[in-house]
């Protein structure tokens, strides 16, 4: 959870990041999410404790705003580059 409520500060801090944060939210939830509760489109958890260890070196940790913004519209500007490339 705690990683959630960082993402929900970071939006109300920044709104700008929100779409990128909804497109991110989607690209990693997990398949049939709505066969499981909580029936929300979230990314599993162990790919959160993953991605999390690996940038941060600690399952669960967040790193500062700014360097969340960037990876939240680096990886907006490459899911928009994969869906260019399938055309």
């Amino acid at each position: 959870m705690g990683l959630y409520r960082s993402m929900m500060g970071l939006a109300l801090r920044n709104p700008g990041v929100v779409p990128a944060l909804l497109g991110l939210a989607w690209a990693s939830r997990r398949k049939a999410w709505w066969r499981h509760p909580p029936f929300l489109p979230l990314p599993p958890r162990g790919y959160l404790s993953w991605r999390s260890e690996t940038a941060w070196g600690e399952a669960g940790a967040t790193g500062p705003d700014g360097a969340m913004v960037r990876y939240l519209h680096w990886t907006r500007a490459m899911r928009r580059q994969q869906r260019r490339r399938r055309r």
